[in-house]
């Protein structure tokens, strides 16, 4: 074991330096670094029960990581090989050289992974922003993906919630690093308890060990010189995609997706609005909607038990793989 790595963690080396701590690496899951051409990306993955079973890709949201699928994963062992990427410039994965953090380019970091490793087709989740990055995979290379999973997918919504503007807000340039300026001194206890009161439904229903957990992963991040840059054009490039009419609009892409699809949308959400979950049930032409009351943004955090159930029924439609 080198001086780098503890049980139960593992450090990930990045493009930027200095090293700003681990990632967290909970018991029965691996981190590995995949080098593609222009971009770097962190993959978690957890071995599957048993050999042959189909693989399936996990994508996380705006400012989250692989480690927002660590709740469902185990549950899903079972019945696929799971992987989990941070996209570029979140999680432990540097930014892309090219500094494209649009949907697009995010989507592309997602096939050229997935083209590299032959792995496709794929059972293709995504949350929030995750959830455009899959649509629009899905959408362009069906080829790639089996199933699509989508948990509150940032799909283009004409009124937008209020609770949902400051995120939108980051987009507006220079907002980002006077936010920074601005919470300077803010501990990364508050910073956490923030996040939670937006993404989830009940925040008391995280134990004292997860909120512990996301707090040293707040204090690892903060610590990233390019952390805000990637949450400012991320969320500038969810902006853009929300404007983009024609063949590129995500609506339109949605209506193209061949896979059978589950939605999952959250009564309680204050990013992506509970009134989507009918818009997107009309757009993709074969899909099933589980709305949960009580979830906010991050159902497959708060209620993966009822998310693994939705997506193990979608298999049995489909024979079981």
């Amino acid at each position: 074991m080198s001086s780098t790595e503890l049980p139960g963690v593992r450090a990930v080396a990045t493009a930027v330096p200095p090293a700003v701590g681990t990632v967290r690496v909970v018991e029965g899951e691996e981190l590995r670094s995949v080098a593609l051409p222009g971009l770097t990306l962190t993959v978690r993955s957890r071995p599957p029960e048993r050999t042959g079973l189909p693989p399936a890709l996990y994508v996380h949201g705006l400012g989250g990581s692989s480690q927002n699928w660590s709740a469902l994963m185990p549950l899903l062992q079972d019945v696929v090989d799971g992987e989990a990427v941070d996209l570029p410039g979140f999680g432990d994965s540097p930014p892309p050289d090219d500094g494209n953090y649009s949907v697009t380019g995010h989507a592309r970091a997602v096939i050229r992974f997935l083209d590299a490793g032959e792995r496709g087709p794929v059972h293709l989740f995504g949350n929030s922003l995750g959830g455009a990055v899959a649509t629009r995979v899905a959408a362009v290379r069906p080829d790639l993906v089996r199933t699509l999973t989508l948990v509150s997918p940032a799909l283009p919504e004409i009124r937008v919630q209020r609770s949902a503007l400051p995120t939108g807000l980051l987009a507006v340039p220079g907002v980002a690093g006077l936010f920074a300026r601005l919470t300077t001194d803010w501990s990364a206890e508050e910073r956490t308890r923030g996040v939670m009161a937006l993404c989830y439904g009940d925040p008391a229903r995280v134990s004292e060990a997860g909120f512990r957990a996301a707090v040293a992963e707040t204090e690892r991040r903060m610590g990233l010189p390019y952390f805000w840059d990637a949450m400012a054009r991320s969320a500038r490039g969810i902006v853009d995609a929300y404007t983009l009419g024609g063949q590129h609009g995500l609506w339109r892409q949605a209506e193209r997706v061949l896979a059978p699809t589950q939605l999952v949308y959250g009564g309680r959400d204050q990013l992506v609005s509970y009134r989507m979950a009918r818009k997107a049930s009309a757009a993709f032409r074969d899909s099933r909607l589980l709305t949960l009351p009580d979830a906010g943004h991050v159902a497959m955090m708060e209620y993966p038990e009822a998310v693994a159930q939705a997506f193990r029924e979608l298999l049995d439609e489909r024979g079981g793989s």
